[in-house]
């Protein structure tokens, strides 16, 4: 069975538009049963002068989707930030960072709490979820979670009651590794993360991912159905397309940024060798002015015991001559 390429932007608005899709994909990744869904994919687009940082004209067009879902499960609220991130550029960190900040800082996600009979305004528990395009330095592992715990840091006892001011101020985050995402299916969760497996890929943009239906458990039919019927969008093609030529340009844009790094790397280092340099011969002009008045200051002592023994000489040339009138 072909179905269409979930690395795409594009394609992942699409299956996640879904409302049951989008339930079924969350909650198995965070292990929680979500009750409730309400999600707002964004787009962004940004216009670049691509003639600032690059060889060739024009402008770049930079299209984003950045997917936010508020969802309730037995724990309470809590808003769901989905990144998604096929190739592997300089500024991701800090614009997952500040995407990050945003979510944080949006009036919107807070809600109202009881405390001690008082009702006060608390911010919604955030998880951050980041499908990765490419792999991660250190780690090896497909899908990784990083949870919080409480401690207490004197007994060493966990805390298992949960705190809104902690809660509001810290959060779960989940990493999935796509290129980690090998022909392994050791639980449910890793069968249903292979439908980003780059692997399966049936043609050099990797557009289309062919998979084996029968692989899948029925209950990930609807999914696997709505990235089949993708497919025949040809609507879905074009705007893949644009990614991909969106996606060249950054990578060539990336590629100029760091042969520009690249040379100003190299005149930095050759301006330090420069300066070096000039200290060492400043050093050097230095030495040889404290030589030259070292020998100067020589040249004055010989004048000097010169001058005293020609002294000397015309006092002994004097006593032989009243000796020998004697």
């Amino acid at each position: 069975m072909q179905i269409a390429n979930p690395i795409y932007d594009v394609v992942f608005k699409y299956m996640m538009e879904d409302a049951k899709v989008a339930k079924l994909l969350i909650s198995s990744i965070i292990g929680e049963e979500i009750e409730e869904l309400k999600f707002r994919p964004q787009e962004f687009t940004t216009e670049i002068q691509k003639e600032t940082i690059s060889a060739k004209p024009g402008i770049l067009t930079v299209y984003r989707i950045d997917f936010t879902a508020a969802i309730k499960t037995r724990g309470g609220l809590k808003n769901v930030i989905i990144e998604i991130q096929k190739a592997k550029f300089a500024t991701d960190i800090m614009r997952f960072r500040r995407y990050l900040g945003e979510q944080y800082a949006n009036g919107d996600n807070t809600q109202i709490i009881s405390v001690n009979n008082v009702s006060r305004k608390s911010g919604i528990p955030v998880i951050s979820i980041y499908f990765l395009g490419h792999q991660l330095d250190h780690t090896d592992a497909g899908v990784i979670g990083v949870k919080r715990s409480y401690t207490d840091l004197i007994t060493g006892k966990p805390i298992k009651t949960r705190e809104s001011f902690i809660e509001s101020l810290t959060h779960d985050s989940y990493i999935i590794q796509i290129p980690k995402l090998t022909q392994k299916r050791r639980n449910e969760l890793e069968i249903l993360l292979s439908v980003f497996d780059q692997s399966s890929s049936v043609e050099p943009y990797h557009h289309i991912l062919n998979i084996k239906e029968d692989a899948y458990p029925k209950k990930y039919g609807h999914l696997i159905r709505r990235l089949q019927k993708a497919v025949l969008d040809t609507e879905m093609k074009k705007r893949m397309d644009f990614e991909d030529g969106m996606l060249d340009d950054l990578k060539e844009m990336q590629r100029s940024i760091d042969a520009l790094e690249q040379k100003a790397k190299s005149v930095t280092e050759e301006e330090n060798r420069i300066a070096e340099e000039k200290d060492r011969i400043a050093e050097e002009k230095d030495r040889i002015a404290e030589e030259k008045d070292r020998i100067a200051e020589e040249k004055e002592r010989v004048s000097e015991e010169k001058e005293r023994v020609s002294e000397e000489n015309a006092e002994l040339r004097r006593q032989l001559a009243e000796l020998a009138k004697v």
